[in-house]
């Protein structure tokens, strides 16, 4: 079970992650390689889940698992 307080947040391209934000998740919009590190790098101690589109996860390659006790998950294309 996620500790209390725990958010998902959704990291990826503008337009594929505002939506989210409708459901509760942390919309984290990212365009490019850059960003989507800086956002990455950015988010707070309180996000257990990260949902990362396709070109988010290409972006991140294995960082991903260099944060522990955080879930990453991929979204379908």
């Amino acid at each position: 079970m996620a500790a209390e307080g725990a958010r998902i947040a959704v990291l990826g391209e503008r337009a594929r992650v505002e939506g989210y934000a409708l459901g509760g998740a942390l919309a984290v919009p990212a365009d490019g390689p850059e960003e989507v590190e800086a956002r990455w790098d950015g988010l707070g101690a309180e996000v257990a889940v990260v949902v990362l589109t396709r070109a988010a996860a290409e972006a991140l390659g294995d960082r991903t698992r260099r944060r522990p006790g955080v879930l990453t998950v991929v979204m379908p294309p």
